[in-house]
């Protein structure tokens, strides 16, 4: 899982990445210039805790997730007063598309030392225009790939069928941006998505807003049509530099119940749709990643592709019931260890053994 952390010049995304991967990466950079900062980072599952602590494996491996802080997207031909309709340059256009998702990172704080680069502190403005950006870049790329249909017709160098199934499609693509809507919302069949995956269209790409607040401020009435988050980024950056007993005072003291981390890792598999399953034993207890609704075949994927390949059955416990019997062998007595064929739906906090033979 990988997400892009983007945002207006000094809309305080690199302070979000640092509180999210507990990092310390410089907080200032200039405008314009294209910068990207990755990191890994566990994520945190009291669910592994315990299962780690039931089998005192050698080893215990949470899931990972990939945050990027990605500076240079300006939101500035979204403006009235922006540029010419030439959309996002190549080079970070390219880094953007290899995102699953992006969190959004609006201002929303006053601070007189880090002047606003639009003169005010105005949240529904800078996220209207962050978001326009995105969707003027699909536009343009919608509109340029049907001129080019256009030409290959006129030419008659190009399959009559793909080409009128290919301006169809994009005709649609072109609708949709054209009400201002973005594609994230729109139905696709395989073929289609197979279609579009290598135009990496950023409105196709699932979106969370983290509104960046100053210390003791409320969230700001601005309604969006995705989800959102509020987060006094400062603070928890500084909170994720402590020491974990530090940390608990300081939380206590601002009445912060969840750290930024463990609740932006939750949101983002929220927005990507995504779950976590489980194999355990006593060399190794591990958080896998797989889609929501994925089938037992594709979870033996994620761990090794010969398990999928030569995948038999899964031997299969849900987690609450393993932990609530105490044991494998307990819950096998209980017939709560099942055996499941391929096409078995895999159910957030499965514990998993694939039986294969390649």
């Amino acid at each position: 899982m990988k997400l892009g952390i983007i945002g207006l010049p000094q809309s305080g995304k690199t302070t979000i990445f640092n509180a999210l991967t507990r990092g310390n990466t410089p907080t200032t950079a200039s405008a314009g210039r294209i910068e990207v900062h990755t990191a890994v980072v566990d994520v945190p599952d009291p669910r592994v805790d315990k299962l780690s602590a039931m089998f005192k494996p050698k080893k215990t491996i949470y899931a990972k997730v990939t945050y990027a802080d990605i500076a240079g997207l300006e939101g500035g031909s979204a403006s009235p007063q922006g540029a010419a309709r030439t959309g996002i340059s190549g080079q970070l256009l390219n880094q953007l598309a290899q995102m699953e998702g992006f969190i959004l990172v609006v201002r929303a704080f006053d601070d007189v030392n880090v002047p606003h680069p639009s003169g005010s502190v105005d949240p529904k403005r800078d996220v209207e225009a962050m978001l326009s950006e995105l969707l003027l870049n699909d536009l343009i790329a919608v509109e340029r790939k049907l001129e080019r249909l256009n030409e290959e017709r006129r030419k008659g160098g190009t399959d009559k069928t793909i080409n009128a199934r290919q301006t169809e499609l994009f005709e649609r693509l072109n609708k949709t941006l054209s009400d201002n809507q973005p594609l994230r919302d729109m139905e696709f069949n395989a073929e289609e998505q197979k279609e579009l995956a290598s135009y990496g269209l950023l409105t196709r790409k699932p979106i969370l807003t983290v509104f960046n607040l100053g210390e003791g401020q409320k969230a700001p009435p601005v309604e969006l049509d995705h989800p959102c988050v509020d987060l006094m980024g400062k603070l928890e950056m500084e909170i994720a530099q402590l020491s974990p007993d530090d940390a608990a005072v300081f939380m206590q003291e601002y009445g912060i119940e969840e750290l930024s981390l463990s609740k932006m890792i939750r949101l983002s598999y929220d927005l990507l749709k995504l779950q976590s399953f489980f194999t355990v034993g006593e060399d190794e207890v591990r958080a896998w990643t797989t889609r929501r609704g994925a089938s037992a075949v594709e979870a033996a994927g994620e761990i090794h592709t010969d398990l999928q390949r030569g995948f038999v059955r899964a031997e299969v416990v849900a987690y609450e019931d393993l932990i609530s019997l105490g044991g494998m062998n307990e819950a096998k007595a209980k017939g709560k260890l099942r055996l499941e064929g391929k096409e078995y739906l895999v159910k957030d906090g499965d514990i998993m053994h694939i039986r294969f033979n390649v």
